[in-house]
């Protein structure tokens, strides 16, 4: 994967920075004046584009800079910074949360309940053109061409059941051992059918901030234990809303003509999902503040993350594509 095309004078110092094998100062002091002046971190390209370029060097990294930079001290302070102001953006973005002493799968349920965030799928399944559907699987792919992994690093931070659990649903989503079932990999077919690069990373230049917002969030939380029960939650959140808007994008793709060998991927998900609701709810989330009550509100907290992310997203699509122009960066068109 090449270092995506910087969007500001941060993320054009970081790639330097990176593909010359030196962190300037400068660079480091850049990122907190940056992050401090943004007046939404979460929308900001810039700064969530840094804030993934960081990440992805714990995935896949970049061509031509050393993976000696994972774990680079100076590194790792410029991307805490950004962290701090992401983490603040996320708590005013889904404000205060009541726990109760109601079981966690009712709270979580409750939850997601209460969203009223406007419904992509419905748009898609009834009125989405195939300019459309190429659009919102150009900007989903920064997070299904590696589904699973942020959520998986959350796995060695748990023990008992709900380490079982979540390795039960991880299972699932990497094919149960058989490479071409893996999520990731349907997700990737699905895009070739409908003429898109389906190269892992190859529409980050085309992908707006809450695509990067979405999946930095997942990252935050699995890469930090402090966060193990909010990357819980997440997850959680994710497989309870996933199941009936998968049967609406497999509609609205047969709407388009295309049969099931390219709807796999979200017939897929309304199975397997409907199966997870309840391991993740109960017997994932449930065990653990079983254990340790305290966190609680870590896993309402990633739950309704993932929901008002998902509110971001389909936000700035909708309002995008009823005023004609594209949801993407700067009216680019994913490539094919």
């Amino acid at each position: 994967m090449q270092l995506p095309e910087p969007r500001g004078p941060l993320t054009h110092a970081l790639c330097a920075d990176l593909a010359r094998g030196a962190l300037s100062d400068g660079t480091v002091a850049l990122a907190s004046r940056t992050v401090d002046a943004s007046p939404d971190p979460l929308a900001d390209e810039d700064v969530q584009l840094a804030l993934a370029i960081c990440y992805e060097l714990h995935y896949r990294g970049f061509d031509g800079v050393d993976d000696a930079w994972e774990w680079d001290p100076a590194l790792l302070a410029l991307r805490a910074a950004l962290e701090r102001r992401h983490t603040a953006a996320l708590r005013a973005l889904v404000g205060g949360l009541e726990v109760t002493d109601e079981p966690v799968d009712r709270q979580l349920g409750a939850l997601i309940d209460a969203d009223d965030g406007p419904s992509l799928s419905s748009y898609l399944s009834r009125s989405g053109t195939l300019q459309q559907w190429r659009e919102y699987l150009a900007l989903r792919s920064v997070y299904h061409l590696k589904e699973g992994d942020p959520h998986t690093f959350a796995i060695p931070r748990l023990s008992g059941r709900a380490k079982a659990a979540m390795v039960e649903i991880q299972a699932d989503e990497y094919g149960g051992g058989t490479p071409e079932r893996m999520h990731s990999e349907l997700f990737a077919g699905l895009m070739r059918d409908l003429g898109l690069d389906a190269t892992y990373g190859a529409l980050w230049d085309d992908a707006p901030a809450c695509a990067f917002a979405s999946v930095n969030t997942m990252s935050l939380f699995g890469l930090h234990r402090r966060w193990r029960a909010a990357a819980l939650g997440h997850l959680t959140a994710v497989e309870m809303t996933s199941s009936e808007p998968s049967r609406r994008y497999s509609a609205g793709l047969r709407r388009l003509g295309f049969d099931g060998t390219t709807r796999v991927f979200y017939d897929e998900h309304v199975e397997a999902d409907a199966v997870h609701e309840q391991i993740a709810s109960v017997d994932m989330c449930g065990s653990l503040v079983a254990e340790e009550p305290e966190l609680t509100g870590d896993v309402l907290f990633g739950a309704a993350c993932s929901l008002a992310l998902d509110g971001l997203t389909a936000r700035h699509l909708l309002g995008a594509w009823e005023v004609g122009r594209s949801g993407l960066r700067g009216e680019r068109r994913p490539a094919a």
